[in-house]
């Protein structure tokens, strides 16, 4: 089934199974503990394993998974001068607009500030900029990823899965100003809040491609 609202990308028949699940900070990273999983070292920080400057990778690759699980195709930016890590799009189909695309900035954090229905989230003003206004050619998201504090507990494989934790959440700033570049404010920041019904599943990636957000910007 398609519909015209995403550019023709047809919507998949939900299994019943969340494509994302969100588990609150203090938990066993949403893996069920069974035999030899219960081993201390892997309920406590894991040391010796890098210096987990590879946490950005994984929230990218994180939207890359998904974006593939929706049908999308996905492209880096060789150069980050823009502040997108991911630009997403799509063939389109007969009656509906070709070749639609959509821009995405990642972030991902293992310190979420979760206030109720939404995520306090602290955006660099250089790159709330990016995100912020309408004079785009595209429209523009930013993608948050809550990922555990542990690295071994990020992905947990078994024969029939392969579960990454914890969850991506997305918002659109086209509705809001930047913020002038005067007094210092470059180094500082702006808390963003990301509501947590914007889950971001292969059905909602498809509204992304909305009409709604392509006339948002000066397209």
């Amino acid at each position: 089934m398609t519909d015209n609202r995403t550019g023709g990308i047809p919507h998949q028949a939900s299994s019943g199974t969340p494509a994302a699940k969100h588990v609150s900070v203090g938990t066993s990273y949403g893996v069920p503990l069974t035999g030899s999983d219960h081993a201390p070292g892997l309920l406590k920080a894991s040391t010796g394993f890098g210096d987990n400057g590879h946490r950005g990778a994984f929230g990218e690759e994180f939207i890359r998974m998904l974006a593939t699980a929706a049908n999308l195709d996905v492209s880096k930016k060789e150069r980050d001068r823009a502040g997108v890590d991911w630009q997403l799009g799509y063939v389109g189909r007969a009656g509906t607009r070709r070749f639609p695309a959509i821009e995405a900035q990642v972030k991902c954090t293992s310190s979420a500030d979760i206030h109720g229905e939404y995520i306090h989230y602290p955006l660099k003003v250089k790159n709330f900029n990016l995100l912020a206004g309408q004079d785009y050619e595209l429209p523009r998201f930013l993608f948050l990823v809550l990922a555990p504090t542990d690295p071994l507990a990020w992905s947990h494989a078994t024969e029939d899965r392969l579960l990454l934790s914890h969850a991506a959440y997305w918002l659109c700033l086209h509705d809001q100003e930047p913020i002038p570049l005067d007094d210092g404010a470059k180094g500082t920041t702006r808390t963003v809040y990301v509501p947590r019904a914007n889950l971001l599943t292969v059905d909602t990636l498809h509204d992304l491609f909305a009409e709604d957000y392509r006339d948002l910007v000066a397209s």
